[in-house]
């Protein structure tokens, strides 16, 4: 088996592993690293916990260690893109472990905290700076920072770049580095629109593709327990409250969703946190640390942390809603059985959800073994986004269009409805003008206000993840 002290690293880093408890690298790891150490561009293709972050940070803290110099005031001499904060702050604290013997001066860059001291942090210019697209985007604008003088660049979890939005600033970022420069891509899947730019970015890489996104990790034991939608509040209180559940990941579809979950956790006496796109940094953070320090073992999630959270001692995943998008259902196991280690993935199934379920069997290729009873008959569709509650389409004259539940609403004079020019909802009547004339309604959606609310994490959750 191969060894970190085979792989040419400098012998800081090397100390700093042994330190670490690190001594035989995974697969991503054993090809990538002597690749970018010669110099070669390297596009990593592998899903989450197989090792990419070291596959990425050790090679460049080599070079940092072998050709040591001050960074230029407002640049940095590597980038490293991240989608979202949590996974920024993991990379960051991974480069500060591997490098504790040269000592890389480093800066943290994103959204949802002050931006004087990321300024100030880069008028003295960085060695490595680890940033989400948003936040620096925001200082490029503000002419805080330069990216004239980057040497190493890496692109990580490019597949989430594209799935949150982020693609228009990434080409924006791209085409303002230096034409020379040393290149690090890594994505779980490869969309036509990112190997697009990876052709453009890197010309003649090595290729490192290890555990296609469509496996899961051999160490987790999946299971599926078919219940009532109902029933999925006392299943995942029993669950949790196993003797082997150590730290426990439970995943749901929503923001609002999450929060209840804690809710109800806490009512059955259950300690949790919640972490996704409406908490603030402060909360996030203070989630994330109680989650990993044990006074709140149970961490619900929206899928934000799906790719974010490397914690080691995950021993049970539970999917209380699953995802929309199968891969994501992979990339949400591999919170466990991490380092070695083993760990257990549970997902709890409404009959609503079976499409959901099949979905993710036809991309792993396997079953996952099912208890409970499985619904007989025909299986409930799940709602489109129509029927969920978007705003009814409307014509010139504030009217609804009569189609679907909203059309529904209208024939029945529900609020937005107003058929034949009636009053108002409430009972108040239509607003008019000086000349006592009626004035045109403003259009708006019958969804009421809670379930608007409710939707409002499609947007926050993969766009705004990293601002």
């Amino acid at each position: 088996m191969t060894q970190f002290n085979e792989l040419g690293l400098a012998a800081p880093l090397l100390r700093a592993l042994e330190e670490e408890g690190y001594t035989s690298p995974t697969p991503i790891q054993a090809q990538a690293i002597p690749a970018a150490i010669a110099g070669r561009d390297v596009l990593g293709i592998a899903q989450t916990g197989t090792g990419k972050t070291a596959a990425f940070s050790l090679p460049l803290l080599h070079r940092l260690a072998n050709d040591p110099k001050r960074a230029a005031p407002y640049t940095c001499r590597v980038l490293i893109l991240s989608p979202t904060r949590e996974l920024a702050s993991q990379i960051h604290e991974s480069i500060r472990a591997y490098g504790r013997h040269i000592r890389p001066s480093t800066a943290l860059i994103f959204g949802g905290v002050p931006e004087n001291p990321q300024k100030r942090a880069m008028a003295k210019g960085v060695d490595v700076l680890i940033a989400t697209p948003g936040r620096l985007m925001d200082l490029l604008n503000q002419r805080a920072l330069k990216l004239d003088g980057i040497e190493v660049f890496v692109l990580d979890e490019a597949d989430q770049m594209l799935d949150r939005g982020f693609w228009p600033s990434i080409r924006r970022i791209a085409g303002m580095l230096p034409r020379t420069k040393h290149t690090m891509f890594f994505s779980a899947t490869m969309p036509e629109d990112i190997a697009k730019l990876a052709k453009e970015l890197l010309p003649d890489p090595v290729r490192v593709e290890v555990t296609p996104v469509a496996t899961t990790a051999e160490r987790v034991n999946q299971r599926v327990i078919h219940t009532p939608a109902d029933g999925k509040r006392r299943l995942l209180a029993e669950i949790l409250r196993g003797e082997t559940v150590g730290r426990a990941l439970v995943f749901s579809r929503t923001k609002h969703g999450a929060d209840r979950i804690v809710k109800q956790l806490e009512q059955d006496g259950l300690s949790a946190g919640a972490i996704h796109g409406n908490k603030s940094q402060g909360q996030r953070e203070r989630a994330l640390e109680a989650f990993k320090k044990g006074s709140a073992p149970i961490l619900v999630a929206t899928d934000i942390a799906a790719r974010g959270i490397d914690v080691d001692g995950v021993t049970h995943v539970i999917q209380y809603d699953l995802p929309e998008v199968p891969e994501t259902y992979v990339h949400r196991i591999g919170r466990t059985a991490r380092a070695g280690a083993s760990g257990e993935a549970v997902a709890l199934v409404a009959p609503d959800e079976i499409s959901l379920l099949r979905a993710v069997e036809k991309l792993t290729r396997q079953q996952v073994p099912a208890e409970g009873e499985i619904p007989t008959g025909p299986v409930p569709r799940r709602p489109n986004r129509q029927q969920q509650g978007r705003p009814q389409r409307r014509d010139g004259n504030g009217q609804g269009s009569g189609h679907g539940r909203d059309g529904q609403r209208h024939a029945q004079g529900r609020p937005g409805g107003n058929a034949g020019g009636g009053n108002r909802s409430g009972g108040q009547p239509p607003r008019r003008d000086d000349r006592g004339q009626r004035r045109a309604e403003p259009a708006r959606g019958d969804a009421p206000r809670g379930e608007r609310k409710d939707r409002s994490w499609r947007d926050s959750d993969f766009r705004d993840s990293g601002r």
